[in-house]
Parts: C-alpha cells; structure tokens; sequence
C-alpha cells in the first residue's frame, strides 16, 4: 500500500534533516543527489522545513556559483540548547551545545564526601546554570545525564544502590524543578560510553561489540546488533561483581568487594604497581592509576628520558624505579587481571570485539589492548579484536550530549500537523 502524500512529506522532511545533521549544510541540489527526490520534491520539502523554523540560509558554496542554486541550508542551531552531565561521585562536568552538538560551555566542580545532600545538589544544579549562561540560555530542552548505578528500566530513574551519594538521585528531580521545561533524563555512564565509541570513537565500524570500563570502579556495556541492551533489570554490566579467581573473597548483593573489581579498580591498579615499584601523586585514585599505567607503556616501550613529562620524561609525580622489564611485567600482569573480566564476557556473548575504555583503558593504549588480545586468544576459541577506547573518560559526556541531541531532534524533527 502506498504511503499518503502527508506520509511522505514527513518521510522526506526526516531524511533531508538526519542529512543535514549528519552532512552539514548542504544546497538543495546536494540534497537532490543524496536524498534521490526530484528537483520539485526537494524545493518543496526546503520551503516547509525553512517555514517550520527548523533550517535556514547559511551561506552559499563556492566563489564561483550564485543564486537560489548556491544557497547552504542548515539546521537552525540556536532552535534548541541542550546539556550533559558527567556524575561522578567526586563531582560533575557538564557542557551545553546547540542542536547540532557544537558545545558552547563546559564546567565542573568537585563535589566532597562530606558534603551534604542538599547542598551537593545545588552545587550541581547551579554549575548546570552557569554554563547555560554561559553559552547564552536560561532555557534547556533536553538534559541527558550519565551516572553510575543501575537505571530502573520501567521508571527510568537512577535506583538506591549502597555506596553511591544521595545526591546523585537527587539530582534530575533538582533538575527538572529548576528547569521544568527540559527533558531531563538519566543513564548509566558505561552505556553512555559504549553509544559515544561506537558513534564516534574505537567502535565506529561496528554494531556488535563490548565495552569494558576501567577506571575508579568497572563495569562493561554491550552492543548487539546495534542495540543497547540493558538487561531486565537495568543492571547488564555490572561486571565488577563478577567472581574471578585473585580475589580475598567473593562479592556481595551489596559490595563489589572480591569481585573484578577488587583486581582491576583504579586502587587495585595502583597497589599492583607498587608491587612492581612504580608509584604516583595524584589528586585522586583514578588519576594516579592513569598515570602509572601511562608510565609503564612508555618505560615498556623503551622511549628516551625527557620525551615527555618531567626531565627525566616520566609523568609529573610518577617516582620509583621501574625500568623498562619491570614496567613491563607491571603491564603483563594487569592485563592478566583485565583479560579475566573480558574472557568472561567474550565467552557469554561473543561481541567480536572488545573496546578497553575509561581513563585506565585509554592509559594502556594499544600496548595494554594488545597484551589483552594475546591472553584472549589463549583463553578462547571465539576471535575477537581489543581495542583502546578513542575517547577515554571524556566518553561519558560525549554519549550524554550525544544521546540529547538525539532526543531533541527526534520530537523537533516529528512531522508537523498540516
């Protein structure tokens, strides 16, 4: 049966704004080419998308070329101002862009331990408009929020979990009171990741594949088929409770303690080191983990003192003597630890591929992507690629801005009753 003439209009008008989302500015004869439509069909579809506010005029292309022909159209950027929040339990980032995604201000602030709820919520939502200002709004559509913890797939809201601030679920409720227009919504910040690598990061080439976090805590997310899959109850890849041999103990329902995550954590990572006499200053655990596995790539691969860093080329408050054997060695064994944890997964659902992402997994690079690989390879019989996250810890807020956008532009994009 043959779609409706409105039907069709909206199919079209959806098509020439994913392309321009995707493309940029294009001219009406570019998008003839792209979308296939004809001459008239294009010209129409132009004219109502211009009237719906939607596009606009932004220059014309070539030097050579004027006229109606040369003319640029764009999505109108300024349409819609949307925000992304990294929560941490340290603190928040957060950046706000315009519809296309170019980002307009970025903030973050530490947020203690000993702070309380109430107050730690306000920091929160005050640093949120600050940066609005900044980028010249008091108006969000849409606020995506990436946050540790399991999201409750039926409410979508962020569930009491032991060991996380109570601020964190504070937190979007603070948000839509001070802002009661937005769409505010949460996620868990290892899925975040996973949707940035594959849009633009390690996993751009692939629909199926998992991603392993390696930071402060763990915890893995998994795409299949080009789905996010979540789990019933929100909770799929919460691999840092996974059992695995090396540990003091097991985990708890409630304590990750004796689990992955006792073996491949930021602390566990920095204790390893020091076993190999490796040891940082850092402002924080993750930080100071980063840092000495950086270190040990670089020692392991044999670069020339004062390359980088210090004069001596280490990283500013990495001492101990770690030669390169002993570096390597120190590499060797957390990729030990973090092959277990991938092994795990590789052997459940077999994703092709593994991206090593989080601040940790970007450290390692391709020395501790490769060392992973190896000790898959003899482990199990389904081939699969490691790779180092392209995107590192600035993943997180990358797949929240990029999962706003796309929010805001599916209900501004909607076809219009005419």
């Amino acid at each position: 049966m043959p779609a409706s003439p409105s039907t069709a209009r909206a199919i079209n008008d959806r098509l020439a704004l994913r392309l321009l989302q995707q493309e940029g500015p294009l001219t009406a004869a570019r998008l003839k080419q792209l979308t296939g439509l004809s001459r008239p069909t294009v010209a129409d579809l132009v004219e109502r998308l211009a009237a719906a506010g939607l596009i606009e005029v932004t220059g014309e292309s070539g030097e050579q070329r004027r006229g109606p022909n040369a003319r640029l159209y764009g999505i109108v950027a300024d349409r819609a101002y949307l925000a992304a929040l990294d929560v941490r339990t340290e603190g928040v980032s957060v950046l706000v862009s315009d519809l296309v995604g170019r980002v307009l201000a970025e903030a973050s602030v530490p947020i203690g331990d000993d702070t309380g709820t109430g107050p730690a919520v306000e920091q929160a939502v005050t640093l949120v408009e600050r940066a609005a200002k900044e980028a010249g709004t008091d108006l969000l559509h849409t606020v995506g929020i990436g946050a540790p913890g399991l999201i409750d797939p039926a409410s979508g809201e962020l569930r009491d979990s032991t060991g996380l601030p109570a601020w964190h679920r504070r937190l979007v409720a603070a948000l839509q009171e001070r802002f009661p227009k937005a769409r505010v919504s949460v996620e868990n910040e290892t899925n975040l990741a996973a949707l940035a690598e594959q849009r633009d990061g390690a996993a751009r080439d692939r629909d199926t594949f998992a991603l392993l976090w390696l930071g402060l805590g763990i915890g893995a997310a998994v795409v299949l088929d080009g789905t996010l899959r979540r789990g019933a109850s929100g909770g799929a890849g919460e691999i840092g409770f996974l059992p695995v041999p090396g540990t003091s103990g097991l985990p708890s329902a409630t304590d990750c303690a004796g689990g992955f995550h006792s073996l491949a954590g930021a602390a566990a990572v920095v204790g390893l080191a020091a076993e190999h006499g490796l040891t940082a200053h850092a402002a924080d655990l993750e930080r100071e983990a980063a840092a000495l596995v950086r270190e040990a790539v670089r020692l392991a691969d044999g670069e020339c003192p004062g390359a980088a860093g210090g004069e001596d080329g280490r990283p500013s408050g990495v001492t101990g003597p770690a030669p390169g054997p002993a570096a390597g060695r120190f590499l060797d064994a957390l990729a030990d630890r973090v092959a277990l944890g991938a092994a795990a997964v590789v052997s459940v659902l077999d994703p092709g591929c593994v991206v090593l992402a989080g601040e940790l997994g970007r450290a390692g690079g391709d020395a501790l992507a490769a060392r992973v690989r190896d000790r898959l390879a003899r482990m199990s019989p389904l081939a699969t690629e490691v790779r180092p996250s392209a995107l590192g810890g600035g993943a997180v807020l990358r797949g929240a801005l990029l999962t706003a956008r796309d929010r805001a532009q599916d209900e501004l994009f909607a076809p219009q009753e005419r």
